[in-house]
Order: C-alpha cells, then sequence, then structure tokens
C-alpha cells in the first residue's frame, strides 16, 4: 500500500495516516500537524528532540508520549531547559512519562544549552533557511518516491553538529523537516497537500 488510500472515511490519505480505530490520533497527527509550517525556537526545539528521541522507535510511541515530554521538559521552553541540572537528568531517567534513554536525555540537555546561546529567532531562521525550493521538488505520489534523506537534510545536520547540536543525523534533520512543513510529502492525492501548500504561502 504505496499510494494514497480512502478506507473508512472515504477521505484520500497517505498510507501512514489511515491506521486503525485504535491507532486514530496517528490519523489526526497526519490530518492536522505533520506538514504544516512550524515556526518559533521552542517549538521546533521541541520538534528537533521528539525526532531524536524517535529515533529506532515508532513515532507513535513519541506523540502518545509527547505531554508527558513537554511536562518533563519545561514545555520545551529553551531557556528553562538549558538550566536542567544532574539532578534533573536523574529525575528524567526515572519519568515513566518519557523515553528513559540516557543519551538521548543527555543530548536534549545539552541542545537546550547551544539553543539558549543563540539569538531570539536565531535557531527558526537557521533551520528554515534549509529549506528547498518547493516549486522545484517532484511530488511523490507513493511512499517509495518520498526521500529518507535529501541534500538539504545534510547539510542541515551538519551545520547543527557543527555548532554543537546533537543526535541531528540528515534522517533525523529530514523527518523534522518533513514534521515541521519545510518539505510537503503528503502524497499528491492526499487530501492534506494543498491545505499544506495553503499554509506554507
Amino acid at each position: 500500500m504505496n499510494g494514497v488510500v480512502r478506507e473508512p472515511d472515504g477521505v484520500p490519505r497517505c498510507p501512514w495516516g489511515m491506521e486503525p480505530p485504535q491507532m486514530a490520533d496517528y490519523r489526526e497527527y497526519h490530518d492536522t500537524e505533520w506538514g504544516r509550517p512550524v515556526h518559533g525556537d521552542d517549538a521546533l526545539f521541541e520538534r528537533m528532540t521528539l525526532e531524536a528521541f524517535q529515533s529506532g522507535l515508532s513515532w507513535l510511541t513519541i506523540l502518545r508520549r509527547r505531554p508527558g515530554f513537554r511536562a518533563a521538559f519545561a514545555g520545551f521552553r529553551i531557556p528553562e531547559v538549558a538550566r536542567f541540572t544532574d539532578a534533573d537528568a536523574e529525575r528524567l531517567l526515572a519519568d515513566p512519562g518519557i523515553i528513559r534513554n540516557r543519551a538521548k536525555i543527555a543530548a536534549t540537555l545539552a541542545n537546550a544549552k547551544v539553543a539558549a546561546a543563540l539569538a531570539p529567532g536565531e535557531l527558526d531562521g537557521l533551520i528554515w533557511s534549509y529549506a528547498p525550493d518547493r516549486a522545484a521538488r517532484p511530488v511523490p505520489r507513493t511512499v517509495d518516491e518520498v526521500p529518507p534523506v535529501t541534500p538539504e537534510s545534510t547539510a542541515l545536520a551538519k551545520d547543527l553538529k557543527k555548532r554543537g547540536f546533537r543526535f541531528v543525523g540528515p534522517t533525523t534533520a529530514y523527518a523534522m523537516m518533513q514534521a515541521c512543513g519545510l518539505v510537503n510529502d503528503h502524497l499528491a492525492d492526499c487530501h492534506v497537500r494543498r491545505a499544506v501548500e495553503t499554509a506554507a504561502r
């Protein structure tokens, strides 16, 4: 199932957005969030963090824990997370509301410190500077036509790493670009694609 699907409600969606009823939160995320432009340093720091935690796991696992992540990481407000201490790291390792991965927690706290050293709006500007020309990108008709990595995501990951950010490889960077609307990888016949393009304009 690589192209759009239309069941059970008859609305054409990307196949990953057509999960069974017990995974309806995946569908809502597909319909209302994924691919729509995200701006703001804190909001992008959140997406960067969640994509890093998703590495090796299902996105649904992260999505269902997002309220727990937001509570644990002070709403992803960069100045506050940048002030987290070793005691906070230990608290996070004991928090069942998040993914308790020591390396990813340490990376998040380190990334907050790097982000806090940037000027207001600089993280937003940096990430969005790697958005490709939308008109020049081919519109995917099947999931197989959606790349896992692009030259832009590779360059973004390299730039972020150079500045000291961690857990931001090219694949993670591209997943963030997809989620935050730097690219529109909704399939050609997906009902969300046009709404995303309108939002991007």
